[in-house]
């Protein structure tokens, strides 16, 4: 059955940029909705496309950071994860990437925790927030890491990495100290990817 989706858009009426510098657009719009009504405020933003990396090392442990984020006001563990680097510099937009998302998810693991991995698998690329946010997120997995380096983290990182077994993350999401939602996903995935 093939769908249509005619009688459920939205028609963006009016935007107005609240804030729109180097890191973010964030805006106000009204939408006009298939019945004719019309609404607002709604509010989006735009934030550049990133990747998460479920790695493991050669002796089948995973690869975790531990990090302050502000949102929650928390550290937590989370999978290696970053950005996609863009080549006007600015940190949303679809446009204008400089690297891959393949790219981007080698480097950040290099970067974030030293560790480098000749098997990749894409998992799955999604919507990172599809109600306010118009950016993507790249699941990979990396398998066999292998540590090579140093971290090499950028000015605004301060993060820790460790070692941890299948169970301990499981308990970790269980207890809650796993809380970044698509890192979850990306977990829940790797494992059906065995």
């Amino acid at each position: 059955m093939e769908k249509d989706n005619k009688d459920l858009i939205w028609e963006e009426i009016k935007t107005e940029h609240l804030i729109q510098n180097q890191w973010i657009d964030f805006r106000q719009s009204a939408y006009r909705f298939p019945d004719g009504s019309v609404f607002e405020p709604y509010y989006s933003y735009s934030r550049r496309d990133y990747v998460v990396i479920v790695a493991s090392d050669t002796e089948g442990r995973y690869i975790l950071v531990r990090q302050f984020r502000q949102g929650i006001k928390e550290v937590t563990n989370e999978f290696p994860a970053g950005g996609i680097e863009r080549a006007d510099g600015k940190e949303y937009g679809k446009i204008d990437a400089a690297e891959d998302a393949l790219e981007a998810a080698k480097r950040e693991l290099l970067e974030e925790t030293g560790y480098r991995s000749d098997e990749w698998q894409h998992l799955i690329t999604v919507p990172s927030n599809a109600t306010i946010a118009d950016n993507y997120a790249h699941i990979y997995r990396a398998c066999n890491s292998v540590k090579v380096s140093d971290q090499d983290l950028d000015t605004t990182e301060f993060l820790n990495v460790g070692l941890y077994s299948a169970d301990e993350i499981e308990k970790m999401i269980k207890d809650g100290e796993f809380q970044q939602a698509v890192h979850i996903m990306a977990w829940l995935l790797s494992l059906r990817r065995r």
